[in-house]
C-alpha cells in the first residue's frame, strides 16, 4: 500500500442488512460481516464498508487514506490546519483516526502497522 493514497471508502447505514441486500442485488457486491455494526464490501472497484449509524444520513461517505505512521501524519494534519475529530483507535486489522480538513470535510487515515 502507498502512503497518502485513497485506500478505502466507508459509508453510514441505518440498516446493515437492508444496505447489503441493495448492493448485492443491484451491483453484485460481496460482503464480510464484522459484528452487527460493520460490514466490509468487495468486488466494487475499491474496498470499503458500511458502518451502522442512528444519525440521519446526509452525506454518509468517509474517505479513508492509508499511512504507515499514524502519529507522524496526524501531526502533519494538525500542523497544516486540520482538526482531529476522533483520536487514534484500534479496529480489526489496524488503527485509524478521523479529521476535518480546512474546509470541514471529514476523512480518516488508517494503518495496519
Amino acid at each position: 500500500m502507498d502512503n497518502n493514497h485513497i485506500n478505502y471508502i466507508e459509508f453510514k447505514a441505518n440498516n446493515i442488512q437492508r444496505v447489503k441486500q441493495f448492493y448485492t442485488s443491484v451491483f453484485h457486491w460481496k460482503f464480510i460481516d464484522y459484528g452487527d455494526a460493520y460490514v466490509a464490501f468487495e468486488n466494487s472497484g475499491l474496498q470499503g464498508g458500511f458502518t451502522l449509524s442512528e444519525e440521519k444520513i446526509v452525506n454518509g461517505a468517509l474517505i479513508v487514506l492509508y499511512h504507515t505512521n499514524l502519529e507522524k501524519i496526524k501531526d502533519e494534519v494538525i500542523n497544516n490546519g486540520g482538526k482531529v475529530t476522533q483520536e487514534i483507535f484500534e479496529f480489526p486489522g489496524g488503527k485509524r483516526f478521523h479529521f476535518l480538513d480546512t474546509e470541514g470535510n471529514e476523512l480518516a487515515i488508517w494503518s495496519d502497522q
